[in-house]
């Protein structure tokens, strides 16, 4: 039998606890399908729950759009006011993760050490901010084990003749609420007799799901005693012990990919009010799927990227994260590796424009204002339905209408840009000291050129190319600005 760690933990709230919140945010959400306003249900702090890993490998690039889309939703409350107290679990017992942690001869904490690590390793690349608290299903089995007893003495659950727990879903009547399935003639009279035993199942599949699973040998030594006999618990019922241990019954939002919508959050909702009352989430975040070159991710196509895939074709983190902003949340993204190098200059024309302003502020100091100056309509983007790719859109506009702000309004500028980056998380790239070295003649010679082109001048424009030409600069024509490079 494993020997089950206790461990505590202890919210990390941000320096801007206490502030008022951001009152400029609105949300989709899941539940209601219309947009509301984000407001700490405490006035106070904004709590929230993510789905975490199922760490039994590497996750890939569909994983970190969910995990990527959240935390830039956590920048954007805090950088308008608001504390946020931020869960996250990890899925350390599973079918999965027991059946590949023996096929690699492990055991199942130090298979999924592995994979933990790993995974936290890719979120720092990815610049994306550690939860407040972030809980592992095995360190919270005695609470799982409490809520199933509290749902078979309230008769929402029941145990099965080899001692597995179920939900007894026609015991809630508001089930299928969250996922629509009441529109599709949802008949919970046929569950009597059907049950869900994996973790996993069919997504047109309505059956009492199980809450804990009796000792199977395939299972090996990943099984603990319980009133019902050995065994463990099933994976939906991890996220609303843990929720319950450190959100309570009633709490500001939930989010995870639309994969997850129906069966688990689904069971969450009706494990959860059933054991514990309350409204359990308040908002429901949903993160839309991407694609690949057009087509779903697998491993028989070969484009279930992770980090270390792209990371090894030459792409840096950063990239990937620009690309995984790139579209909207409840969008699909196409991600390809045209975009990637897409993002690459993408990110290199922002460092430039970047090194220009601070070039213009002269002597004067970089400020620190909450005010975001040029970069308003970006800031506004974002806290209109988390919109990221109009927030990427506004940097640029914001970047056109600052290059000839100088001193103290170039200063002011630039802390507005500073800004809404660190809001979508995104670092710009060192650039190269050949486009920090570019004479001042020859800056100017180009701007004029960039001038008489925008006016459609094409001889005047020509003209001043040869001139760059004669005096060892290649420029290179974008829509939305140039590229000056030695000869």
């Amino acid at each position: 039998m494993r020997i089950l760690k206790t461990i505590s933990y202890q919210s990390r709230l941000p320096s801007s606890a206490g502030l008022a919140y951001n009152e400029e945010m609105r949300l989709f959400d899941t539940l209601t399908r219309t947009e509301t306003e984000i407001r700490p249900i405490d006035g106070k702090t904004y709590r929230f729950y993510c789905c975490g890993p199922t760490v039994y490998g590497p996750a890939h690039i569909g994983n970190f759009r969910t995990f990527v889309l959240q935390d830039v939703f956590r920048r954007a409350l805090e950088t308008g006011g608001t504390a946020t107290l931020h869960v996250r679990n990890l899925t350390d017992v599973d079918d999965k993760t027991i059946r590949d942690s023996q096929k690699a001869g492990q055991t199942l904490e130090a298979f999924t050490k592995i994979w933990t690590e790993k995974f936290h390793a890719d979120c720092t690349a990815l610049a994306c901010q550690p939860p407040h608290i972030e809980p592992s299903a095995i360190e919270h089995i005695p609470q799982q084990i409490a809520m199933i007893a509290e749902l078979i003495e309230k008769g929402h659950a029941y145990a099965s003749d080899d001692g597995s727990v179920y939900f007894r879903i026609s015991s809630f009547p508001n089930y299928g609420r969250l996922s629509r399935l009441d529109e599709r003639e949802l008949d919970l009279g046929k569950t009597q007799n059907a049950r869900a035993d994996a973790d996993e199942y069919e997504k047109d599949s309505i059956s009492d799901f199980v809450l804990w699973k009796s000792r199977r040998d395939e299972d090996g030594e990943n099984f603990w005693e319980s009133p019902w006999g050995q065994g463990r618990p099933g994976w939906h019922l991890e996220c609303s012990a843990m929720i319950r241990e450190y959100l309570g019954d009633s709490f500001d939002l939930h989010s995870g990919g639309v994969d997850l919508i129906f069966p688990h959050h689904e069971n969450e909702i009706a494990q959860s009010q059933c054991a514990c009352g309350g409204h359990f989430a308040a908002h429901w975040f949903h993160i839309t799927h991407l694609l690949v070159d057009g087509g779903k991710m697998s491993k028989s196509l070969g484009n279930m990227y992770t980090l270390s895939d792209l990371e090894a074709k030459g792409f840096t983190a950063m990239e990937v994260r620009y690309v995984l902003i790139g579209a909207h949340y409840r969008k699909q993204l196409n991600f390809t590796l045209d975009s990637l190098s897409g993002a690459k200059e993408a990110l290199a024309k922002l460092a430039k424009s970047a090194a220009k302003l601070a070039e213009n502020m002269g002597g004067e100091t970089a400020l620190n204002s909450a005010d975001f100056g040029p970069f308003q309509g970006a800031w506004e983007s974002l806290n209109d339905d988390l919109n990221t790719p109009g927030a990427l859109g506004g940097i640029f506009t914001g970047l056109r209408d600052a290059s000839k702000l100088t001193g103290k309004e170039a200063a002011a500028a630039l802390a507005g840009l500073n800004r809404i980056l660190r809001a979508l998380g995104i670092t710009l790239p060192e650039i190269s000291s050949a486009a920090t070295d570019i004479p001042t003649e020859i800056r100017e010679l180009a701007e004029t050129r960039w001038a008489a082109r925008s006016a459609k001048d094409w001889a005047a424009s020509d003209k001043l190319r040869d001139e760059l030409a004669a005096q060892g600069w290649v420029v290179k024509d974008g829509k939305d600005g140039y590229e000056l490079s030695k000869i």
